[in-house]
């Protein structure tokens, strides 16, 4: 799943010019950091790099698009995020994904993609919500929910 919303971010040319933020939220072991691989694979980065950054912050990677991997768990203000940096990070071209966006969601982009993971029932699958809140995030959502239905029927993703 996150693979292909990296495909559809790769090849989509309404984002290209902008930073897109994705928000990722959920309780610990929901899968954010495994998450953030497969998109990073989607944008043609190197999975095998990406940890989680919750010591360092932040961590960017090159690929057919930069990815940057924001991890908010240990800061407490927007003041702290902003002197990590995170302002920076906001580069046309760039995809932001931030765990624990959920901690610090004023300090945001507006338009921004938000996914909520959660484990299911069974422990072994994982369940995402997802929505845009801007027009570019709905239309990339939009397009990752259409690539996600088999023959015409409805995504997984609200």
């Amino acid at each position: 799943m996150a693979r292909q919303l990296g495909e559809v971010i790769v090849s989509s040319a309404e984002a290209s010019g902008v930073a897109l933020t994705i928000a990722l939220s959920g309780p610990l072991g929901a899968g954010k950091t495994e998450w953030v691989r497969g998109l990073a694979d989607g944008l043609g980065v190197d999975a095998a790099l990406v940890m989680s950054p919750t010591f360092v912050i932040a961590t960017e990677y090159p690929g057919r698009r930069r990815l940057a991997h924001v991890d908010l768990y240990r800061l407490e203000s927007e003041a702290e995020l902003e002197a990590a940096g995170f302002l920076d990070l906001l580069r046309p071209g760039t995809v932001v994904a931030v765990e624990w966006a959920d901690r610090l969601p004023g300090a945001l982009p507006e338009d921004r993609i938000e996914l909520a993971l959660a484990r299911s029932a069974a422990a072994a699958e994982r369940e995402v919500a997802a929505r845009g809140t801007g027009p570019i995030a709905r239309r990339l959502v939009e397009a990752w929910e259409e690539r996600l239905r088999p023959d015409g029927e409805r995504a997984a993703c609200p």
